[in-house]
């Protein structure tokens, strides 16, 4: 160990470069460790903006104090940790020569310099703005630093906007989107694309889409932003691509996120493919003594091995953590990569992910089947909760690739589960029997989980034939001969029913009037009831007695996320 202790200095004060710090420091009593951070504020919780925004907290200083309730400022970086935090303060330039960083206190002007023998580039990401005339506007913003959930919290507090704008449809435009309706602000999300929620598949997101109506929201797609309309230099409306006016006193721009990259690039450090510094599994840059993490760097898909981006606060704490370690034991640690695993609380819906959507899986150029589910995460009688789940499997070896989970029932649980098994390279026939915690006021007897397990099983054994409910929809819309039958109670269907030309027979008398199905045996008989259990079943027996063509609307009713006649 060199007699000199090691200069560690840190650019960056969020999430990823506060741990790294820390992590440091852990690891070497005696290194000199700096942290520079331009904002005014030190690792600040910035995944509960949107919730200080809606009320769930007013307390705003727990987005920056530590589990103790001792705010995370300089004085607490040196007193608990001896880190010599430097706020309101911007690295100006790395000279990787002679090993320094010039800085700039952005209060004085006044610049210095700083020597390092290792350092960590954690700066982050800048929100995207779109191009539109009037994004100057005041009343238009975002949702990035603790400066913007201030001015946002505001609003909520004076009560003088009635009608807002989200621009952008993905989770932070979601939360945001929620946070305003708590404060009874009328509030539309407006989404270029087709899709809001991109790493959802469609059948999915239409489903979110029509529970984030029941809350008072509205959601346009495939129509975005083409000016902000003001007046006076304020925010009035926004005028959409289509010609549409629509009045609003707020915008929020929710578009996405640029690696924030000027240093690292006039450093002359390698910049990948999709915009981020690139990094090795020590998360070093193209420079050995120079690290990154956080927002502003590249990950690697541990499923397809491309190159993606992630940012989010969880993948930045761990990436921290190992270049915190790398910093004083080069080497000692790794980072493997991500599988793009997210939640996110939408009304009374949590939606959650991990791994890769069917649709990237096609993209990737993977041969995968895909299976929909619905059930409940604990038993009726402990009052369960709904869970829409769809999982990804590739065909042949039946790795596990991705699972989607939404509903008002625990996602969370089932997300994590399914994310350590792509993580271990688990296969469908590893899940079908997985042992998991089971009793009442918890999970099913067979959680959710392995019940999607099962229904990838018998999908790949041909045991099942399933039809997704947008590919009924298309038989259904194309006039397709295809024969819909409900396996549901009268009652049921007195209750709620799609109107698609279906006919009734209950599970119970099916084997009764088998003569009521087509004689034809290679015609197309859909089958389905409220979550399609019913439906499986009824399906065997049809099988069971000659008919060859015969499918099961996976998910069932309750996965049906257009108009249905009641």
């Amino acid at each position: 160990m060199s007699s000199e202790p090691l200069k560690i200095v840190v650019i960056g004060g969020s999430a990823a470069g506060p741990k790294a710090a820390a992590k440091a420091r852990r690891t070497d009593e005696f290194a000199e460790i700096t942290l520079i951070q331009r904002d005014p504020d030190l690792s600040m919780a910035s995944c509960g903006y949107p919730y200080y925004i809606g009320g769930t907290f007013d307390d705003r200083n727990l987005l920056v104090c530590s589990p103790a309730g001792v705010p995370r400022d300089p004085k607490f970086f040196d007193k608990a940790k001896r880190i010599h935090a430097l706020v309101r303060t911007e690295a100006v330039s790395i000279d990787r020569e002679h090993k320094t960083v010039t800085y700039r206190h952005l209060d004085s002007g006044h610049q210095d310099s700083i020597a390092y023998d290792r350092l960590v580039l954690a700066t982050g990401a800048a929100p995207l703005r779109p191009a539109a005339p009037g994004a100057d506007l005041e009343g238009v913003l975002a949702l990035h630093s603790l400066a913007d959930a201030d001015a946002l919290r505001a609003v909520r507090d004076q009560g003088q906007v009635t009608r807002a704008i989200i621009v952008g449809g993905g989770l932070i435009g979601f939360e945001v989107c929620e946070a305003l309706r708590l404060a009874g602000i009328e509030t539309t999300i407006i989404e270029k694309t087709p899709q809001v929620l991109p790493f959802l598949d469609p059948d999915l997101a239409r489903l979110v889409v029509n529970h984030t109506r029941t809350q008072g929201a509205d959601i346009i797609t495939g129509n975005g932003v083409a000016e902000f309309l003001g007046e006076e230099g304020r925010l009035t409306g926004v005028k959409l691509d289509n010609g549409t006016e629509l009045p609003a006193q707020l915008a929020v721009i929710s578009v996405g996120v640029r690696p924030s990259i000027a240093l690292a690039q006039a450093a002359g450090l390698e910049i990948g493919e999709q915009g981020g510094l690139l990094v090795n599994e020590f998360m070093q840059t193209s420079d050995p003594d120079i690290y990154a993490a956080g927002d502003c760097v590249e990950c690697t898909s541990m499923i397809t091995q491309a190159q993606n981006r992630a940012p989010y606060g969880d993948l930045a704490n761990l990436q921290g953590r190992v270049v915190g370690q790398n910093v004083i034991e080069p080497g000692s640690a790794r980072f493997p990569g991500n599988i793009q695993t997210g939640i996110c609380k939408i009304f009374d819906y949590t939606v959650g992910v991990t791994g890769l959507s069917a649709s990237a899986a096609h993209a990737a150029g993977l041969d995968v089947e895909t299976v929909l589910i619905s059930g409940l995460d604990i038993p009726m009688f402990m009052h369960g909760q709904l869970l829409i789940s769809k999982l990804v499997a590739e065909r042949g070896s039946e790795r596990i690739l991705g699972f989607q989970c939404i509903g008002p029932g625990d996602v969370s649980k089932r997300v994590a589960v399914m994310a350590t098994a792509i993580t271990g390279k688990l296969t469908v026939s590893d899940m079908v029997n997985a042992d998991l915690p089971y009793a009442p006021p918890y999970s099913l007897a067979l959680d959710h989980v392995i019940v999607a397990a099962h229904a990838m099983e018998n999908k790949l054994k041909g045991r099942m034939h399933g039809l997704s409910v947008s590919e009924v929809k298309r038989k259904v819309d194309a006039g397709e001969d295809v024969f819909i039958l409900d396996t549901r109670n009268p009652e049921e269907f007195e209750e709620m029913r799609l109107g698609i030309g279906e006919t009734l027979i209950p599970q119970g008398a099916l084997r009764d009037r088998l003569n009521e199905l087509p004689q034809d045996k290679d015609k197309e008989i859909v089958l389905y009831c409220k979550i399609s259990l019913r439906g499986y079943e009824c399906a065997a027996i049809l099988q069971a007695h000659g008919w060859r063509n015969v499918k099961v609307m996976e998910g069932g009713l309750v996965a049906w996320p257009y108009p249905r006649e009641k």
